[in-house]
């Protein structure tokens, strides 16, 4: 048996290739869908935003707690539930955006689970919208907070010369920070949920194909048109070879027919004739 050749269609190659990729570009989309949402959780429970640990009021401040250095270690004060009791206007609606920010990133993944039911375009749309929503109200949340750098509470740590938009004698902390690369994070997490949703290929069927498979000693009929002519080709084309034979000038043999007439039977000039033009057919 001959060696084999296989024909294989680009666009399916192609349709293989992307699928494969989107699949694991996907994957990537969830397992940095959940470091968001611990990124902000963090951010959001943690009083780490500003503080001075050095100053006459070692402080530090978050969204809705303060915690003062004791000897005894820190004393925190304010609790969530307290929020609508806050004085500090700022802080607590820079609390109620983060809170919302993080609850709808605990929602995005939750609704992975719509993958097993649903669409993936559909779910895509849904879990984009939701890490777009929150990320504008965690960059919200963050630019709110400088807005109570001016109540007395934080001017207790941070010195008088604290103010909106000003440190005085404190300083950024990790959490801040934290959450400004959430903010980043989940625009980016956003955008490449809408590729995945809008970007797809569609699939075709299989296409069929003439006889795949190409042996030695067979001709391939896609390369000969109608007119094209193989001598010898049989299994190609449906054509019988013949062969056109001059009238010979003595008794012979041929190879290909019985033995020819004789050029004279009874006089010199007689010549039967069948022997001035024979075809021959194979």
């Amino acid at each position: 048996m001959g060696s084999k050749i296989e024909y294989v269609d680009s666009s399916q190659i192609y349709a293989t290739n992307y699928v494969r990729n989107s699949k694991a570009v996907g994957v990537l989309w969830a397992i940095f869908t959940i470091c968001y949402a611990i990124i902000i959780v963090v951010a959001f429970i943690t009083p780490e935003w500003i503080g001075n640990i050095e100053g006459e009021v070692p402080g530090k401040f978050g969204l809705w707690t303060v915690c003062y250095a004791e000897e005894n270690g820190d004393m925190c004060k304010g609790r969530l539930d307290e929020i609508m009791s806050m004085s500090n206007r700022a802080f607590q609606g820079a609390t109620a955006l983060v809170g919302l920010a993080v609850l709808l990133a605990i929602l995005a993944i939750g609704a992975m689970i719509l993958f097993l039911f649903c669409h993936s375009t559909t779910v895509f749309h849904v879990c984009a919208w939701m890490q777009l929503i929150s990320g504008a109200a965690l960059v919200a949340g963050c630019a709110l907070y400088p807005y109570g750098w001016s109540q007395d509470i934080v001017q207790t740590v941070c010195g008088s010369s604290a103010g909106e938009f000003q440190f005085g004698k404190c300083g950024i902390r990790w959490a801040y920070i934290l959450a400004a690369i959430g903010c980043l994070d989940a625009i980016v997490l956003a955008t490449l949920a809408f590729i995945l949703a809008t970007r797809h290929v569609t699939l075709q069927a299989e296409p069929s194909y003439a006889p795949a498979s190409l042996y030695k000693g067979e001709m391939n009929s896609a390369y000969l048109s109608d007119s094209a002519s193989v001598a010898g080709s049989r299994k190609s084309m449906n054509i019988h070879p013949v062969l056109l034979m001059p009238p010979g000038q003595d008794d012979t043999y041929s190879q290909f027919s019985q033995r020819t007439v004789p050029r004279s039977i009874h006089s010199g000039h007689y010549s039967h004739p069948h022997s001035l033009h024979r075809n021959f057919q194979l």
